[in-house]
């Protein structure tokens, strides 16, 4: 028999969904990685398990990037997985756990949710870096970019200011810039283009993951980093290859993100044909 799954995208960023929440599922790293692949798998930007609820939370989220690594945050798939939850339990309000903590949500009449998705973590320690520097001015080139900000959203984010997003080598660069030895734990690595302090233009190489349509950690990273070096206010639209979020650092120090949520099809997989 196969098991069903879901494909979710947030703005692009796309999702392999499995609900382990009446029992465990067989993945590991390595069936993870090979269900992930775009040509001999489902394919997808994370792959996202949906197990029971802990601790105060309406159900917990599990989240990989497609090489089979633990992530910690993914802002599009956790509304994602809100949606989910919201149309089985009819609750406007929900809250769903990860390894980086409790994420509470409120869907819209509109079909989009917003998550808070913690506050920025902006120490050197917190991102983490391999070393102490002020994390808003990074000492880190890479060709054409420099003089990054960092912070955390649960996950580490790099976030490079550039006057012109198209001429940036992205697939050439993102893979060393993750990789540096700045960050011990690899790093998402945001490119922005400043529009207006309302509205920023963002692409992200995704740890793990690559050069993807969208990111929703990285879009709260984009706000919090553009506010810190003056260059947006609190608030702002944060556009990406594949749509638009909307993104509030509020005073208390967390990060709302507000999106739509779609699902592409759904379907079945036998997970033994997979490599265990």
């Amino acid at each position: 028999m196969g098991t069903p799954f879901l494909k979710m995208h947030g703005c692009g960023n796309d999702f392999v969904v499995f609900d382990a929440r009446r029992h465990a599922l067989p993945f590991s790293p390595t069936r993870i990685a090979a269900l992930s692949d775009r040509r001999t798998g489902i394919g997808c930007d994370q792959f996202i398990t949906i197990e029971p609820g802990t601790e105060g939370a309406d159900a917990f989220m599990r989240i990989h990037n497609p090489d089979g690594s633990e992530a910690g945050a993914c802002g599009n798939a956790t509304r994602c997985v809100v949606h989910l939850v919201a149309a089985e339990t009819g609750q406007q309000r929900l809250a769903i756990r990860t390894i980086s903590g409790l994420l509470p949500a409120t869907t819209h009449p509109d079909g989009s949710v917003t998550v808070d998705m913690g506050p920025a973590r902006l120490d050197w320690t917190d991102v983490p870096l391999a070393r102490p520097m002020d994390t808003v001015r990074l000492d880190l080139a890479r060709g054409s970019v420099a003089d990054p900000a960092a912070c955390s959203m649960g996950n580490p984010h790099a976030t490079f200011f550039v006057p012109d997003l198209a001429a940036v080598p992205i697939a050439q660069i993102g893979p060393g810039l993750e990789h540096d030895p700045l960050f011990p734990q690899r790093a998402n690595i945001g490119f922005v283009q400043v529009l207006a302090p309302d509205h920023l233009r963002l692409r992200v190489w995704e740890r793990g993951a690559g050069l993807t349509r969208a990111c929703g950690s990285g879009a709260c990273a984009a706000l919090v980093n553009a506010h810190r070096r003056g260059l947006a206010t609190r608030r702002a639209a944060v556009t990406m290859d594949g749509g638009t979020v909307t993104i509030e650092w509020r005073d208390d120090g967390h990060v709302l993100m507000t999106g739509p949520v779609a699902t592409a099809f759904t379907g079945e997989v036998d997970l033994e044909t997979y490599p265990p």
